[in-house]
């Protein structure tokens, strides 16, 4: 999988993922996925591939720019998406196999600032923040995290007062990045981000009653040459082990916003 994975990579860099990818082999299937799911995956997938046989083809990415992707004809079978909007438009545009759509997390948003932050900051005094300070967000144009956390300053009326103080990201990721390297003073990602990072410190939870409800969906797409494989694999994402691997990153299930134990 690890070589599947680098190769799409490059292919994501250069914008050539049709070139790259192929589904021409019968037990093969290809994931684009949001990458807050990195970790989750690159631990879920190789008990996918030995239980079924499958192979797995893994693109990881902002929401936004692999949904933009799949409209302009990339082979993806399986869409993994942070958020609903993305899966609605693809569907608007035809590319959702009818009845596909399967939830099977959900998750937080936390602020936070890397370990030699020394300053304490809560979101709901983010009015506090002094102009030399900046905070790093996702692009809320294609990140599904960028989208919540615009929300959630909107609610609390300090999101025209700091916008010119907010430092865009292409993934949540790249926030995670940013403050970790103490480029921005402070970020707001998931808490299955801040789970992962030794370099940050989560300095507050964002009311989940601010934003939408943060709800990770996936999809086959209409064009899958392995719909049945690439239902067996969304699937096998609410296997009581993989939603293990889900709680042991900080995510939540959809149900009761707690993991099966």
């Amino acid at each position: 999988m690890k070589k599947n994975f680098l190769m799409l990579y490059f292919c994501a860099i250069t914008l050539s993922l049709a070139g790259c990818m192929s589904n021409t082999e019968e037990n093969e299937i290809t994931i684009a996925a949001a990458s807050s799911l990195t970790d989750v995956l690159e631990q879920a997938i190789p008990l996918f591939e030995k239980e079924y046989d499958i192979e797995v083809n893994l693109l990881l990415g902002g929401s936004g720019k692999l949904a933009r992707q799949i409209e302009q004809g990339a082979p993806v079978d399986v869409y993994l998406s942070a958020d609903r909007r993305w899966i609605e438009d693809l569907e608007q545009a035809g590319m959702v196999e009818t009845d596909s759509y399967v939830e099977y997390a959900t998750n937080r948003l936390v602020l936070v600032g890397s370990n030699t932050q020394e300053e304490s900051l809560v979101f709901r005094k983010l009015n506090s923040l002094s102009n030399d300070k900046q905070l790093a967000i996702g692009n809320p144009k294609s990140v599904p995290a960028g989208t919540y956390t615009k929300q959630a300053m909107e609610k609390i009326q300090v999101w025209e007062q700091l916008k010119k103080q907010v430092i865009f990201a292409s993934n949540v990721r790249q926030v995670l990045t940013y403050v970790e390297t103490d480029e921005v003073d402070y970020g707001i990602i998931y808490a299955s981000d801040a789970e992962i990072s030794d370099n940050v410190k989560v300095l507050d939870e964002v009311d989940n009653q601010l934003h939408d409800s943060i709800i990770y969906p996936g999809i086959i797409t209409s064009k899958s040459r392995s719909k049945e494989k690439s239902k067996a694999f969304l699937s096998f994402l609410n296997k009581k082990q993989i939603q293990g691997i889900f709680k042991s990153y900080g995510f939540m299930s959809v149900a009761n916003r707690s993991m099966v134990e």
